[in-house]
């Protein structure tokens, strides 16, 4: 879920793509908003960076992350261009460094 509490993001292994719901504010209801190709195969794990305005999303068998821009209005996912060649990603994490 989105730090807004608007948005939920959900993988989907099956055709590859990342899914985005709005939440109602009033019932919690999921809305689906939009699918979105994750730009590789298999994406087994995202996350949110800590601002809320990046989605990381570790794609395991094309051996790569691929970083979205996210609209904090809609949701919708923008790729940044961005990918990191990593061998097999299955996990993401974000770490404080002191």
């Amino acid at each position: 879920m989105h730090s807004s509490g608007k948005f939920l993001f959900a993988s989907n292994r099956g055709h590859d793509t990342i899914t985005v719901f709005s939440i109602d504010s009033k019932t919690g209801a999921l809305i689906l908003a939009d699918y979105f190709p994750t730009q590789g195969k298999t994406p087994r794990n995202f996350e949110i960076d800590p601002t809320g305005k990046f989605l990381f999303v570790a794609n395991q068998d094309t051996n790569n992350i691929a970083v979205f821009q996210i609209d904090s209005d809609n949701g919708r996912l923008t790729p940044t261009k961005q990918i990191l060649q990593v061998p097999s990603p299955v996990c993401l994490k974000f770490m404080a460094v002191e």
